[in-house]
């Protein structure tokens, strides 16, 4: 059943019409109908084949303004590097104690950042992390024995990305609370990231389609034009 808000905001977005990223990133706050401070969300549709390996787009970006959330973090090291990360302001820290949470069910949290040391050591929680992107990888820089800058960056507005199976990139941008300028801001870092990891093996059209949601709004769709610098 569609609510009164969600009918008053599906009115505002014009059928058939695509929106520059300024004039999504303004529209995304009216139409947003949650009393809470929803996330704002980037889906960015890829020419790309995820099952060739050298297709499969995965990368970090730092957001000029944050996502305005605080993000959990989970350092797994040797004791050695304990006090480091929880000066650091990592959430969680240690190692056999969170393996076997983890073994559990345990994943709360947004992040896990381990040193390489301990990677042979949790390489069977793969199973468990994958599917919740939150296997400590290199690539996304969580995989360091400078656990501090790792935190600080995390915390920070740090954010990993890859392509799914569906050849899409969802992503967390920022907070309906957030201007229209950091908004567009935040979601132009974003793209031009994706931009620059482009596969040289990808043909046709790169950036398919895009639109930006909020949690529980409809989805404004983004002419890909607007966003290509």
């Amino acid at each position: 059943m569609i609510t009164k808000k969600r009918k008053v905001a599906n009115t505002k977005i014009e059928p058939d019409k695509s929106y520059t990223l300024k004039e999504a990133s303004s529209l995304i706050r009216e139409v947003n109908t949650t009393k809470f401070d929803s996330s704002v969300d980037l889906h960015i549709r890829l020419g790309v084949d995820p099952k060739k390996a050298d297709q499969a787009v995965r990368g970090t970006v730092s957001l000029p303004h944050g996502t305005g959330k605080t993000k959990r973090v989970l350092v797994l090291c040797t004791p050695d590097k304990e006090d480091a990360a929880k000066q650091a302001g990592a959430d969680y820290v240690g190692l056999d104690e969170y393996i076997t949470k983890i073994e559990g069910g345990w994943t709360d949290v947004d992040v896990i950042v381990a040193t390489p040391s301990v990677m042979p050591k949790i390489g069977r929680l793969g199973r468990i992390l994958g599917p919740r992107n939150l296997m400590p990888n290199p690539k996304t820089g969580t995989v360091t024995n400078d656990v501090e800058a790792a935190i600080q960056d995390v915390k920070g507005g740090k954010i990993a990305f890859k392509v799914d199976k569906a050849g899409i990139i969802h992503a967390s941008i920022g907070r309906v609370s957030f201007t229209a300028d950091k908004i567009a801001a935040n979601s132009q870092e974003l793209i031009n990231a994706i931009i620059k990891l482009k596969p040289v093996t990808a043909k046709g059209i790169y950036l398919k389609s895009l639109s930006m949601a909020s949690s529980m709004s409809p989805g404004i769709p983004i002419d890909t034009k607007s966003v290509q610098n």
